[in-house]
């Protein structure tokens, strides 16, 4: 007897890191799917969204897709300056189209700048609104320690459950 397979839902771990761009650079600081003014950005391919990519990139392990690397690598010029919303809508819409729906997304940002707390709700609907569900935005520093707290870059770690899109009633 062959049983058709259960819905459970599936969890993936997401991680980006990005160091800051020179200061006299002019590259301006995109972060949570928000500019930050006055910050000195990122460097990166595409906007050096770490957070939004590290929430990409747990949708993608969540799903079976691969990583961000796989999905917007350096070899895809068509990512190359993208904004980390556009990315993030991108990986939700490849995640649904894979037969997925997103539970919820949560990511927290690593680092000593910029300060975040003024932002976290803005940055929070600023990332659901992209990915089309829930995203939970936390931040934290390293209390100076390792290259987070020299300020050389930016680290954001996330995780996201999805559960397959019911196509058929339970039981039917």
């Amino acid at each position: 007897m062959t049983h058709a397979p259960a819905l459970l839902p599936r969890t993936g771990i997401g991680t980006d890191v990005h160091a800051f761009a020179a200061a006299d650079s002019g590259t301006p600081m995109h972060l949570a799917c928000l500019s930050w003014p006055g910050e000195i950005g990122l460097e990166g391919h595409s906007d050096g969204d770490v957070v939004a990519h590290a929430c990409c990139d747990a949708l993608f392990s969540a799903a079976g897709l691969g990583d961000l690397g796989s999905n917007f690598g350096t070899a895809q010029p068509q990512w190359k300056g993208a904004a980390g919303a556009t990315l993030l809508a991108e990986a939700a819409r490849r995640v649904r189209e894979a037969g997925f729906e997103i539970g919820n997304v949560a990511v927290q940002l690593v680092g000593a700048r910029p300060r975040v707390a003024g932002r976290m709700s803005e940055a929070s609907q600023a990332l659901s609104q992209a990915a089309g569900a829930p995203v939970s935005f936390s931040a934290t520093t390293t209390d100076h320690l390792g290259f987070l707290g020299r300020e050389e870059g930016l680290l954001a770690i996330a995780s996201a459950l999805v559960y397959p899109a019911a196509t058929a009633t339970p039981g039917a």
